[in-house]
This record gives structure tokens, C-alpha cells and sequence, in this order.
């Protein structure tokens, strides 16, 4: 069997470079203005190095042009589509018909992936896309597992199926959602998404008893994040999904850290492998516990399991994680010291964390000293208060350029 692909989010060519050292087999990046993530770092310059990248390291990359264009944008979508054909961009993942015909039109060697952002839910529509052109199909998150069989075993025999296994979810069907652009005049469906599904909303109900007066309905003083989704995670499920012949793995989360980068990757990749040395012996919960040290919110298996599940809503409106953060990345190691780009403070007796690629446990360790960078000076603490902080510490491993460190909080 085909080994199923992992396949991680890249905001900027600096996550592209963490995602591909901590195991996955291809990355997905948009242009500023034509992909559903405008306000990720990523840039022409970016996309250029990073497919450059991905081909010396054998790896994959896929650009997204998934937004619902309007007439006037496609001037600019054709010569995107141009450029991305003379790079031999792997893939172009794609939503709206009027696209996927003018990227056959002008790119005629880049495969077609069509986006989640068109709600393929059944192998009829699947059937659709593939007699249009289509190379892979990004199924709609809404699916269940029975569902998603029913499609494997009736699709084309060559179009390629890749599901959403982790990451953040949207309030609006397959993402497709009005809200922002109604409250904050800034469009999802355009990429500029202000994410009015995570903000906290105040309920009332009139008050039968004096007409034209409303009484709160409030789950605390705070109000209700009604419309606010727990984030997904297949990790449990991974055996069934890789049973099923799924062709790639998607993570969502192109404008995360690099830190969630490498850990959820560095997670999911060492996961996959266990399954396919052997699947009778895997135990998803020590990769989910790397998991749970990243989460930014409550976790649900959405409808996979079931399509009557109810617990999905993060009521709580949390978006932060309380016993760890970003500490770190690794520039360069230097004789006994190793030189540390900060993320946040540190200080001498913090607890680190050190994440391996191809390794599950990390390597925990504290920090006795600190040196200056600059000055060679010992020193007790560190804050991230310019670009690019950098400090000396004592790491008890050799270490490689761009491994991320985490952070135990007090």
C-alpha cells in the first residue's frame, strides 16, 4: 500500500523549512491575495525558495488560489497560474469552477487539487471534478468516516482523496462562511477572514412580561462564544484513516508558529510511522499528549466517529495554552553552547523542552545558564524585546539547525 502523505501548513518559507525537517512529505502555502489565508507571511519571494527547497529535499509543495474570485481578479489569477506553471509547482489547490478552468486554460502542467472550500461530500461530486480536470480532491471537514469509505470505494481509481486529520475548525459549512464579512466588512471567502466565529457574543430574549424589553441570557459575565469550534484532531483515529486508502493527511494552520508547526508534524509523522511498522501495537495517547501540549483549544473528532455528535463547540473562548509556549529555535550550535533565537522569556531555571524530529519524547532539561550573544556576559534572563533575540544556553544533546524548543510554564 501507499504509504498515505503528511501534509503540513506553510505560512512563510521559515515554516515550510520546520514543517519539512520534522517529517512532512509536502507542504501547502498560498499567494497574498488569492489564496483563504491573505494574512499569511508567505510572498513571492517565499513561495519561490520554498519550491525550491522542497525539490532538493524531495518533498512536495501545493499553492492555494481557493478563493471565490470575482471577474476582476482574474487578470491576476492567470499570471499567477503562469508563474506557478514555470516553477512546476506540484499542485494548485482550487475552489471555484471559473479558476479550475483557467488554471487548465494557462497551466496546463500543474495538477488541480480541489479545496475543501468546495464542499465535495459525496463520489458524485467527486465524479464531477475529476471529469474536469481534477488530480486530488480535498474532501468537505463535515464528513463522517462511513461517509468518507463510501467515497473510496466508488471514486475514480486514480483521483488522489486528501481529509483534514487536524487543526482548527470553521463555523461555516466546508469554511464557507458570510459572518466576518457582515460584521467586520472583510470577506472569507476572499482570504481575509477576521475570524468573528471566536469572538464572544451576548444573547437576549424579549421579555414576554414588558414588550419591546430584552433580558440577558448569558453563560457567564463574559457572554458566549457560541459560534467558536474546538479544534480537530484525528491522532485516535489515524489506523481507520490510513485503512481507508486515504492518499494525504492534511494539517490545518498556515498562520501558527513554527512551534506548532513542529510539534503537531513531529506528532503526526511519528504516529504514521508506528502505524505502518505495526498497526496492531499502536497507542495513539503518548502523540497525544505532544498534542495537548500545542492545543490552543478543546480537541473533537467533529463527525468522523459520529454524525449525531454534539461536542465540538469550545464554549469557553480559551485561545491560549496554559502550561506551555514557544521558547525557541536553534540557529546554530557553538563548541559546549548552543545559540538560541528567543520566542519568549527565559530565565536560568526554566524548564525546556527540546523537540526531535523522528522522536516522540523530547528531550526536558533546565536552563542553568545564560550567556549574552553579543557581549559573552552570563546573564539570568532574557526577553524577547527586539527582532531575532538571540541567546547562549547548554542544551544536554547534539542539536541541529531549526529544532524548536518549548517552554514549561510556572
Amino acid at each position: 500500500m501507499k504509504k498515505i502523505e503528511l501534509l503540513a501548513p506553510a505560512g512563510s518559507f521559515e515554516k515550510a523549512k520546520v514543517a519539512f525537517q520534522y517529517g512532512a512529505d509536502a507542504v501547502y502555502l498560498g499567494t497574498p491575495k488569492l489564496s483563504l489565508r491573505s494574512r499569511s507571511q508567505t510572498n513571492d519571494d517565499d513561495l519561490v525558495k520554498t519550491i525550491e527547497y522542497a525539490k532538493e529535499h524531495d518533498k512536495k509543495v501545493y499553492v492555494a488560489i481557493n478563493i471565490f474570485a470575482w471577474d476582476e481578479t482574474y487578470e491576476e489569477i492567470k499570471a499567477q497560474a503562469k508563474i506557478l506553471n514555470d516553477l512546476k509547482v506540484d499542485g494548485v489547490i482550487v475552489s471555484d469552477g471559473g479558476v479550475v478552468d483557467t488554471i487548465k486554460e494557462v497551466a496546463p502542467d500543474i495538477e488541480i487539487h480541489i479545496s475543501t472550500q468546495a464542499n465535495t461530500v459525496s463520489y458524485h461530486t467527486c465524479n464531477f471534478w475529476y471529469k474536469n480536470g481534477a488530480k486530488r480532491i480535498v474532501l468537505g471537514r463535515e464528513l463522517s468516516k462511513n461517509q468518507i469509505r463510501e467515497i473510496m470505494q466508488n471514486k475514480p481509481k486514480d483521483l488522489e482523496i486528501e481529509m483534514f486529520g487536524h487543526g482548527a475548525l470553521c463555523f461555516g459549512y466546508s469554511g464557507r462562511c458570510f459572518l466576518s464579512e457582515f460584521l467586520a466588512n472583510r470577506s472569507g471567502n476572499l482570504g481575509d477572514c477576521a475570524q468573528s466565529c471566536r469572538w464572544a457574543y451576548n444573547l437576549y430574549a424579549e421579555d414576554r412580561n414588558h414588550l419591546g424589553e430584552l433580558m440577558p441570557l448569558e453563560e457567564d459575565e463574559k457572554g458566549t462564544y457560541i459560534f467558536s469550534s474546538k479544534d480537530l484532531c484525528l491522532i485516535r483515529e489515524l489506523p481507520e484513516i490510513i485503512k481507508m486508502g486515504i492518499d494525504s493527511l492534511k494539517i490545518e494552520g498556515r498562520l501558527k508558529t513554527e512551534y506548532y508547526v513542529a510539534s503537531v508534524v513531529n506528532s503526526y509523522r511519528n504516529a504514521i510511522d508506528a502505524i505502518y511498522e505495526n498497526s496492531d501495537s499502536y497507542d495513539y495517547t503518548k502523540y497525544l499528549e505532544e498534542i495537548e501540549k500545542t492545543k490552543t483549544r478543546g480537541l473533537t473528532t467533529f463527525y468522523f466517529n459520529c454524525r449525531d455528535n454534539q461536542d465540538f463547540q469550545d464554549y469557553s473562548g480559551r485561545q491560549y495554552n496554559s502550561e506551555y509556549e514557544f521558547g525557541g529555535k536553534v540557529i546554530e550550535q557553538m563548541q559546549d553552547k548552543v545559540l538560541i533565537e528567543i520566542r519568549n522569556k527565559l530565565t536560568v531555571g526554566d524548564i525546556l523542552e527540546l523537540i526531535i524530529p523522528n522522536q516522540i519524547e523530547p528531550i526536558r532539561f533546565t536552563i542553568e545558564n545564560l550567556w549574552d550573544d553579543e557581549t559573552g556576559e552570563e546573564i539570568n534572563t532574557v526577553n524577547p524585546g527586539k527582532a531575532e533575540q538571540k541567546v547562549l544556553l547548554r542544551i544536554p544533546c547534539e542539536v541541529e539547525k531549526g529544532w524548536i524548543l518549548r517552554r514549561k510554564k510556572y
